[in-house]
């Protein structure tokens, strides 16, 4: 059995009283496509912030490549390859979509001190972002500020953000969150496109999306994982849809 890119053992994080996280064991093997859904306050936020360390568990581990990275503080994970990007984006709306995505590059390339004179930025890395920006199609908007964007290109340039720190394990919490569904396709397409050598953890209610993407599923309910299988093997599983699919529809 390979070493998975991400693995936890026994994770479990309470707030007080409240089991968020429960005895989880995961695996996010190398090039995965694998969803994590569950009804609201399942625990699955509070996962994905223990991955990337915006919290610490209360007990149990978390290894990267068979390297335990329990204790690795959240900046240091990023520089390990772990990347997400947000249900609400986090960009710098005054700033240009090239600025946006120069930034994450340089920041990776030890170049960021180049960003406060952005005319004076290094052109490796202006070729990075340009290049990053042509393969989500995003090459026409490179001059436009955030703020002029429509809301789904600027989920796009958040992933280009995302990639742009070079991920071996992507985490996209609700990629299509706030997005009009006349535009929801141009974020599956980019997410249908993703590099295979990147392992993909992605976070979401919408079933269309997770069964269009996942290769596969794992359910959380309550703050423990209820149930993992392929998607035909989680469609069809009588359980998951009594506690969620049948009762959450496509919510």
């Amino acid at each position: 059995m390979t070493t998975p890119l991400i693995e936890t053992r026994a994770l479990c994080r309470n707030f007080g009283a409240l089991a968020a996280a429960r005895d989880i064991d995961f695996r996010l093997e190398a090039g995965a496509r694998h969803a994590l859904i569950g009804p609201n306050g399942a625990g699955k936020t509070t996962f994905v912030n223990l991955l990337t360390g915006v919290v610490q568990p209360t007990s149990g581990s978390i290894l990267m490549k068979g390297r335990d990275i329990t204790g690795v503080v959240q900046a240091e994970r990023v520089k390990l390859g772990i990347a997400r990007t947000f249900q609400i984006n986090r960009l710098f709306r005054r700033l240009s979509v090239l600025e946006n995505v120069c930034i994450a590059v340089a920041e990776r390339v030890g170049a960021a001190p180049s960003m406060f004179r952005p005319a004076g930025m290094r052109r490796d890395v202006v070729e990075e972002s340009m290049h990053l920006l042509d393969s989500l199609k995003l090459t026409a908007d490179a001059t436009h500020r955030i703020s002029e964007l429509p809301y789904g290109r600027q989920r796009l340039v958040e992933l280009a953000i995302a990639l742009g720190l070079k991920p071996e394990v992507l985490l996209l919490d609700e990629p299509a969150a706030g997005v009009p569904s006349a535009e929801s396709h141009i974020i599956l397409d980019a997410i249908d496109g993703l590099p295979r050598n990147i392992g993909v953890l992605i976070i979401d209610h919408d079933m269309d999306l997770v069964f269009r993407f996942a290769e596969r599923i794992t359910v959380m309910v309550s703050g423990a994982v209820f149930a993992t299988g392929s998607p035909g093997e989680i469609g069809a599983d009588a359980a998951v849809r009594a506690v969620y699919l049948g009762r959450a529809g496509h919510g």
